[in-house]
């Protein structure tokens, strides 16, 4: 039996969706353990291009077991729109092959209207949040103040708790924000509408996850966002609001006796980034634009352009440390092919001294990169299979970044599609 968990490096948006399908064919249950529809894993396959935002990315891979654990931030309303997206594509999806944790809380509607509402308060000082709703959600968990998806079963005791729910949050919405609030009729009508339909997918997840770890399947663990943006140990407070770390997966998932044997960690060959907040190696001008244009870095969820810089070492050790990763996937090589010379974010200057430590967070406006370069190789490596394929210059990049990082790279992807994976 092992157990895996994928996990981001950096800010997210690193390729992770690629990695789980890929990995996923090797596996017999997928567990996405954290986060909510605010961030989205690209997977193209030969049945088309797909963005998943809480789907685990093992969907499209049959006999393979797909769970919402009790870390995520269930959105019934995208859920079902994924899910009937993926079945007119062909992909077949129901509890045969989904199931989702009845300890999982529910994100309703006021999540995301409250999300708007405080982002427009801040102005200028925004989070950059996606507006799914994921901070005023996780917020009402640790507050004890949600629905978890297993009341859905039980609609006399559902009403009362939302009655009791209801008329706090309005006091909230009226109240802070001057908003107009709901009513039950509106959210018991949303309720049988999304809720109803992902009624059959709710299941006791933990008792199905120790079976199947009683029985020798192997499991894997599908992290959301990466290192920077977790809660605790990212880059505070411009991060998401749960934990994007390996460490969480077994607490998440609904199994948290579960032991990782294997942290696959993904890392851009460059660096991109979505949302506000630090982010030390960022380009802008027409240098950002092309590098930018080459990688198609553009968000998965909002489709808004990604910031973008040459790969930061500093960030990316420390997501390794964050992350406990074992093996490591650099992603979307190929892209930097049109360079004369790779630029690498080797260090950050911090208050006129050089550093390869990560800072922390409030220190990180002042931090300046500190640039070296390395060749290129200048020619198309997309239609590359094997390592030994591969120029000089590029493996030698690969492994400049596997010392600089402190991890073994074990996965090199040219592309997107499945079969554009080197093994090293």
């Amino acid at each position: 039996m092992a157990n895996c968990a994928i996990v981001g490096i950096n800010w997210g948006d690193e390729g992770k969706g690629r990695m789980v399908d890929y990995l996923s064919q090797r596996f017999d249950v997928v567990v996405r353990y954290q986060g909510g529809g605010n961030a989205g894993h690209t997977v193209i396959n030969d049945m088309g291009k797909f963005a998943l935002h809480l789907l685990p990315s093992g969907v499209f891979h049959k006999g393979v077991m797909n769970i919402l654990g009790n870390g995520v931030a269930l959105d019934c309303e995208n859920l079902l729109s994924e899910i009937e997206t993926l079945r007119a594509a062909g992909v077949p999806v129901s509890p045969e092959n989904l199931l989702v944790s009845d300890r999982a809380s529910l994100l309703l509607p006021w999540h995301r209207e409250l999300d708007a509402l405080e982002e427009a308060r801040l102005k200028d000082k925004q989070y950059g949040s996606t507006k799914q709703g994921i901070a005023p959600f996780y917020s009402d968990k640790y507050q004890k103040k949600t629905i978890q998806a297993g009341e859905l079963l039980y609609p006399e005791h559902l009403k009362a708790h939302l009655q009791d729910l209801l008329e706090w949050k309005n006091l909230i919405l009226r109240e802070v924000y001057g908003a107009q609030g709901y009513t039950m009729e509106q959210l018991l009508a949303w309720l049988d509408r999304f809720g109803g339909a992902i009624r059959p997918f709710i299941a006791d997840t933990g008792a199905w996850l120790r079976q199947a770890q009683a029985d020798g399947k192997s499991i894997l663990f599908e992290g959301q966002l990466g290192a920077l943006r977790d809660l605790d140990f990212g880059i505070y407070p411009y991060t998401t609001s749960s934990n994007t770390i390996a460490a969480y997966a077994p607490v998440g998932s609904g199994l948290p006796g579960a032991k990782l044997d294997e942290v696959v960690g993904v890392v851009k060959a460059y660096s991109s980034c979505v949302g506000e907040g630090p982010f030390t190696c960022e380009w802008f001008g027409p240098e950002a634009e092309e590098l930018r244009e080459a990688g198609d870095e553009y968000g998965a969820k909002t489709g808004r352009p990604r910031r973008v810089g040459p790969i930061d070492l500093v960030a990316s050790r420390y997501g390794v440390r964050m992350q406990g990763a074992t093996n490591i996937a650099l992603t979307k090589l190929d892209v930097l092919s049109y360079m004369e010379r790779i630029p690498v974010c080797a260090a950050y200057e911090v208050d006129g001294q050089i550093t390869h430590e990560f800072p922390f967070p409030v220190l990180l406006d002042q931090a300046k990169p500190v640039t070296e370069y390395l060749p290129g190789w200048h020619c198309d490596i997309s239609g590359v299979r094997t390592w030994e394929e591969l120029p000089q210059a590029a493996r030698d990049y690969v492994t400049y970044v596997e010392q600089a990082i402190g991890c073994r790279i074990g996965y090199v992807s040219v592309g997107a599609e499945r079969d554009s994976l080197i093994l090293r």
